[in-house]
């Protein structure tokens, strides 16, 4: 919502609108939104949106053509914080890949002929060589 932009309250900082839910009926509106930082942070932001409702509702009339103008009302969308817990979680439980140690013969530089990045003298020719004489 460009009209976040328009507030110059300190407390409404790294706002994110992440969905809004308007009844049929247009008269209210529960705007979800992110907010980056902590719990006092987060609090803090929304207090400071839910005291420029009115100046929102204000803006979003000038902006839209219907009988009522939706009440708003927001609404701290804690969807982001639980996915970066639940992928912390995650990150703890699951096992970590191990690097398989390289088998003689395989890419190994140091002897063996099979993967030593030296071109062979004769190739066998290939399948399209032979398609084509």
């Amino acid at each position: 919502m460009a009209i976040l932009a328009e507030l110059n309250d300190p407390r409404i900082r790294d706002v994110t609108v992440t969905h809004v839910e308007v009844s049929g009926d247009m008269r209210h509106a529960k705007v979800h939104v992110s907010v980056m930082g902590d719990e006092a942070r987060q609090r803090l932001s929304l207090r400071g949106l839910q005291s420029a409702a009115g100046f929102l509702q204000s803006r979003v009339a000038k902006r839209i053509e219907t009988r009522y103008t939706p009440r708003i009302e927001f609404l701290l969308d804690q969807g982001v914080k639980k996915s970066i817990e639940v992928a912390r979680i995650l990150h703890d439980v699951l096992p970590h890949p191990v690097e398989e140690p390289i088998e003689e013969g395989e890419d190994d530089p140091s002897g063996g002929d099979a993967g030593s990045g030296v071109p062979e003298a004769n190739p066998p020719p290939s399948d399209a060589a032979n398609e084509a004489g």
